[in-house]
This record gives C-alpha cells, sequence and structure tokens, in this order.
C-alpha cells in the first residue's frame, strides 16, 4: 500500500523564550491515497504546514504516527518530494542542472538518461528555449516550475507543496495553478499542498481538508466533485460556487476564533 496514513498525531513545540509551549496540532487522523491530490486548507497558524513538515520527514510527531507505504516516516526520503514557498533553487546552476540535481544525487540513473529526463521535464512545464538560463535570469512564475520539475523528476511518490504560488501575482498564480493541474494529469503523482487560497483549494484537489483555528483539528474534509479536467473556467461554474461558499463559511468561522486567541 502506497497510501500516506496519520494516525493519531499531535505536535506541540517546546517553550521558548517568555513563549510557553504551542500546541500546533491535536489527533489528526488522515489518509492520503495513492495518486490523489489532496488541499490543506485553514486559518493562518493552525498547523497545516507543520503537518506537510511531517510527512515530509522535517518534523517529528510528539505524539501518533505517520506511515507511507506501510513504513514510519522518521525523516527526509526520496519517496517525498517538496517545493516551498520560497523557490530554492541553486543559483550557481541552469535551469536544465537545477531539474538534474535530484536524480544525480540518487545516483541510479545513468548521464544520458539523466539528460533526457531533465529535457523531458523541461518540456512538461514550459521551459524550453530557457533550459541554459541561471535562476537570476528567471521571473519568479518561471523559478517555481524549475522547482516542481525539479521534484518530479527525481520520481517521487508524492510530492509536497508548501504554498509554492504564495509568492506570486494574481495573473501568475492562475497560469501556475493550471500548468500544475496538466503536469499532473500527465505524470500522476500522490500530491499534499497547503495553501491559503480557498479558490486555488478546490480547482486542484480530489478533497480539501479545512482546518480548524489552533490547536489544529481537521474541521472538515470536503470531497469536490467536479469532473477533470478542470480549468479557469472551471471557477464559473454552480458546483465551484457552491464549494468556495462553504469553505468559506468554515474558515471565517475559525478565523474570528483565530483572532480571538490573539488578545
Amino acid at each position: 500500500m502506497r497510501d500516506i496514513v496519520i494516525t493519531g498525531v499531535t505536535k506541540t513545540f517546546p517553550p521558548q523564550g517568555k513563549r510557553g509551549a504551542v500546541q500546533a496540532l491535536d489527533r489528526i487522523d488522515l489518509v492520503v491515497k495513492d495518486r490523489e491530490f489532496v488541499t490543506l486548507l485553514g486559518p493562518s497558524g493552525c498547523g497545516k504546514s507543520t503537518l506537510l513538515r511531517m510527512i515530509g520527514g522535517l518534523e517529528t510527531p510528539t505524539t501518533g504516527t505517520i506511515t507511507h507505504k506501510n513504513k514510519v516516516v522518521d525523516g527526509p526520503g526520496s519517496d517525498r518530494g517538496m517545493v516551498f514557498q520560497s523557490y530554492t533553487l541553486f543559483p550557481w546552476l541552469t535551469v536544465r542542472k537545477n531539474i538534474q540535481f535530484g536524480l544525480e544525487q540518487q545516483g541510479k540513473v545513468d548521464t544520458p538518461q539523466i539528460e533526457q529526463i531533465a529535457d523531458s521535464y523541461v518540456d512538461l512545464v514550459g521551459l524550453r528555449g530557457f533550459e541554459d538560463l541561471y535562476p537570476k535570469s528567471l521571473s519568479g512564475g518561471m523559478k517555481q516550475r524549475v522547482a516542481i520539475a525539479r521534484a518530479l523528476a527525481a520520481n517521487p511518490d508524492v510530492l509536497l507543496l508548501d504554498e509554492p504560488f504564495a509568492a506570486l501575482d494574481m495573473q501568475t498564480r492562475i497560469v501556475m495553478q493550471e500548468l500544475l493541474l496538466r503536469v499532473w494529469q500527465k505524470s500522476p503523482t500522490t500530491i499534499v499542498m497547503v495553501t491559503h487560497g480557498i479558490d486555488e483549494a478546490i480547482l486542484l484537489a480530489d478533497r480539501t481538508v479545512v482546518m480548524s483555528a489552533r490547536p489544529g483539528r481537521i474541521k472538515e474534509i470536503m470531497d469536490i466533485d467536479i469532473p477533470r479536467p478542470r480549468d479557469y473556467e472551471t471557477r464559473r461554474t454552480p458546483e465551484f460556487l457552491a464549494y468556495r461558499d462553504h469553505a468559506a463559511d468554515l474558515i471565517r468561522e475559525e478565523s474570528f476564533k483565530t483572532a480571538e486567541q490573539g488578545k
């Protein structure tokens, strides 16, 4: 079984300075199925990025377990690729070399095949003609295309996305959402994505997990029953608008709780 299974997970950060211990997550139970696209949505501080980092092995649960392919996640692994809000590209490497990096580190594929794989992802994310440029010459959206291509080229079972489009302007963000959908449809893999964008969460996902104010719990799991393929026009359908309004109501309720916590 290649599912991600999260069982009874809590996370409490220890005291720092004058700040006491902070419970970020409380009793999270969730199964992400193989090749499913799941988005995590919730108010700021609800622990959704912490949960993503635990799936990636970058944080350890205080209690509970996370397993992937029936093995406990106890650290990072090549089976789980991550893309962050910051582009995290190597500035001294070209687009092509950035995409090749993960494959070269694995040492499982010979150089001609690595170059062939990298070129296929250059085409997949629409960067043909830019493959020999360095990151400083790229726009924000192009940098994030490289980051996604690099993660996918390493052939992970799971792609973990932590608000990958948050730093982009709205027009570029919309383009990147549709690009991600096309890439996922052509190269299906399990995706778990953290976002603050309600429209983004619903457009992309098979299921949207709405989390409560801190400590984060699962408030509701929304099955997004909208046919694929989806694109910008999907946002205008009655089905999409109904999901969006319902999610907005849930988030609004939890955001008021977050505001009360900040008093």
